[in-house]
């Protein structure tokens, strides 16, 4: 009983470390916002080990070192481009998506988008940009929140939320990607006890709806998860994510069943978010503005850099970088030193 002097004295005790916790969040918050690498960080100088390392810095340092180096230069543009168009092609198809929605009448034409924040990334650390983000939630995260990032490929969202993962009290990242092959291995079973092929004209609106209604989301054991009960399965998303939901009959089939079911996983998804921020998470959300804007949330970010060219620079960082790393691994450093490691690491990255 709540009403209990033990249960008193427990209840205080959590809350005082509750409030200690995020002291400590905006604490490391303020002082990540406050230090001089907050927004402009010297690139440290190319070695193995910072190859090894993979992350952000990794990145920086290897932009820093080609930056007025005209193959690269050409190379990073292309990357953009790249990303701009594969960006275009991956909205349209969600555009789509959600058209087929709208129309059906599972999602309103306009949603009530709260306002965004805009965080400009241009010259930042991936740490830096969570601490801004933390400090711009406040105490929000000692009740629970539901926090939604977008922003275009290449901006760091996916850096950005597993910082924000590693920072964030009972913190959690929602992907939408098990949900569609949840109701893919439905589609594709019912298809199969139908006797009939997989096809888009299998799945009606009908269908759909039934497959949708054999998803539940909730505490099993104590523990959230997503449960497949229907047409034979009764399954645990956390049990089977990495080994029926990845058959080929699933993965060949995503795509089909994505364009007709965004809205439907769009809601999923929104239910499930708002179920654990009533329990005390804090609920990350990474993706496109499209799906994100059906998500009510008063903790909207988006990811931006004023110079697009930046983007294709991270990403052909990134190529250099691997490509560097499968080269060094079939040959020991040949030189002592540090300014030796970098020019041989140098030339590495640009064979």
């Amino acid at each position: 009983s709540f009403g209990s002097p033990t249960a008193g004295a427990a209840m205080s005790s959590i809350c005082v470390s509750v409030d200690a916790t995020l002291r400590g969040l905006l604490g490391y918050a303020m002082s990540m916002l406050e230090a001089p690498s907050a927004t402009a960080t010297a690139a440290p100088p190319l070695s193995q080990k910072l190859l090894q390392k993979g992350d952000d810095t990794t990145s920086n340092a290897i932009i820093a070192a080609f930056r007025t180096d005209p193959t690269f230069a050409a190379f990073a543009k292309n990357e953009m481009e790249m990303i701009v168009a594969r960006d275009d092609e991956d909205g349209e198809k969600l555009a789509a998506g959600i058209r087929e929605a709208v129309a059906r009448g599972t999602l309103d034409a306009s949603p009530p988008v709260e306002p965004v924040t805009e965080i400009d990334v241009a010259g930042k650390s991936a740490d830096a940009v969570a601490a801004e983000i933390v400090a711009r939630l406040g105490t929000a995260p000692a009740d629970g929140c539901v926090l939604v990032l977008q922003g275009l490929s290449g901006t760091g969202k996916g850096t950005t939320v597993a910082k924000l993962e590693a920072l964030l009290p009972k913190c959690v990242c929602w992907s939408n990607g098990n949900v569609f092959r949840s109701l893919t291995l439905l589609a594709v079973t019912y298809c199969e006890q139908q006797g009939i092929d997989f096809s888009p004209d299998a799945i009606t609106a009908e269908v759909l709806g039934s497959l949708v209604k054999c998803l539940t989301f909730g505490k099993v054991n104590g523990k959230f998860d997503t449960r497949i009960q229907g047409f034979g399965l009764d399954l645990l998303v956390s049990q089977v994510a990495n080994t029926t939901l990845k058959e080929p009959r699933v993965g060949k089939n995503i795509p089909t069943i994505a364009k007709m079911s965004q809205g439907e996983v769009i809601k999923f998804a929104g239910a499930a978010a708002e179920q654990m921020r009533m329990d005390g998470f804090n609920v990350l959300m990474e993706g496109r503005a499209q799906t994100l804007d059906y998500v009510r949330t008063r903790h909207r970010f988006t990811l931006v850099l004023p110079d697009p060219t930046i983007i294709g620079q991270r990403r052909a960082a990134q190529r250099m970088m691997a490509a560097a790393l499968q080269r060094l691994a079939s040959a020991e450093l040949t030189v002592v030193g540090a300014t030796g490691e970098a020019a041989e690491v140098r030339a590495a990255l640009q064979a």
